[in-house]
């Protein structure tokens, strides 16, 4: 892989990273779908200059849009209100944390829907990443009821919706489409689904829009957190592939931390660095291939 796809996977982390801070600022003034529907429209418009400015071909009669509507679906609109509808009930730290599930389950939904093959070292690191939410939820039984579940179960939602749209992302670059084209297509698609359902069950008034306060947050999440971010991220999937830009949540929990730590006041307890350690050390063994695998895929790439 080249070494930019590196560079955007800890600019990505930087990113996401503080994602959780706008959301849980935000979630004060607008509602999950709300909050969805602003990131991917201001994401949107980002990609959209930004294809403008490089004269990248849109290519929409080309584009299969039932496709990209399940994938926005399922990889953006769904998840990003469900990481929303989860803050309002735990920590954003917490929150960035389940999220780096995500990698588990990216590999588990390739074994299971896309023929992903699985290894001793896949299954001992589902293992281990499952030891590790148990750490996180709080070892003590008394301590599991003070978790949300609702809020716990919405994040783990979110992290399987993600490990879905990742494996979707490679086959629809596949089938011809850029990353450029799937960015602008998923956005406009997500932006589209989020919006019917916050005008039907939320309120957004433009005083709120408008705040100085809030246009910050929104600038952030939907400027740098759905536009250039997405962009970084289908560049990793295309230069490298679904796994590796699921990694992404290895770097995401720590600058989270950070963020809602200093940001925040919230409180970063023993577990919570503790479950998040254990969780990595599963994601890291579950996403690793066996040498002669990777030998024997390199073959079939290069037979000479």
């Amino acid at each position: 892989m080249p070494r930019t796809v590196y560079v955007a996977l800890l600019g990505l982390s930087l990113i996401w990273g503080g994602s959780f801070y706008f959301i849980k600022m935000l979630l004060h003034d607008f509602g999950p779908w709300s909050i969805a529907c602003l990131r991917s429209t201001c994401g949107l418009l980002v990609v959209l200059l930004i294809m403008l400015a490089f004269r990248k071909p849109f290519g929409f009669r080309t584009i299969p849009w039932g496709a990209m509507f399940v994938m926005a679906a399922i990889n953006t609109a769904l998840p990003w209100t469900l990481i929303a509808f989860s803050e309002e009930r735990i920590p954003s730290g917490m929150a960035s944390i389940l999220n780096a599930t995500t990698p588990i389950w990216t590999v588990l939904i390739g074994m299971l829907f896309f023929r992903g093959r699985s290894g001793r070292m896949q299954w001992i690191g589902l293992g281990i990443a499952t030891a590790g939410l148990l750490v996180l939820l709080g070892i003590k039984p008394g301590a599991l009821l003070s978790v949300d579940g609702i809020g716990f179960a919405g994040m783990m939602g979110a992290a399987c919706c993600y490990g879905i749209g990742s494996q979707l992302s490679k086959r629809l670059s596949v089938r011809g489409c850029t990353m450029y084209q799937i960015t602008y297509g998923t956005l406009l698609s997500s932006a589209a689904l989020s919006g019917v359902f916050a005008l039907t069950t939320e309120s957004m008034s433009l005083p709120k829009l408008t705040s100085m306060t809030n246009l910050p947050m929104i600038a952030g999440l939907g400027l740098f957190g759905s536009g250039f971010a997405y962009i970084l991220f289908y560049y990793m999937v295309e230069k490298g592939s679904a796994e590796f830009a699921s990694m992404v949540t290895y770097l995401v929990p720590s600058t989270a931390l950070i963020w809602g730590y200093a940001l925040l006041d919230e409180t970063i307890k023993w577990n919570m660095l503790a479950g998040l350690v254990i969780i990595l050390a599963g994601v890291f063994l579950a996403g690793r291939r066996a040498p002669r695998r990777i030998a024997r895929q390199e073959l079939r790439r290069n037979p000479r």
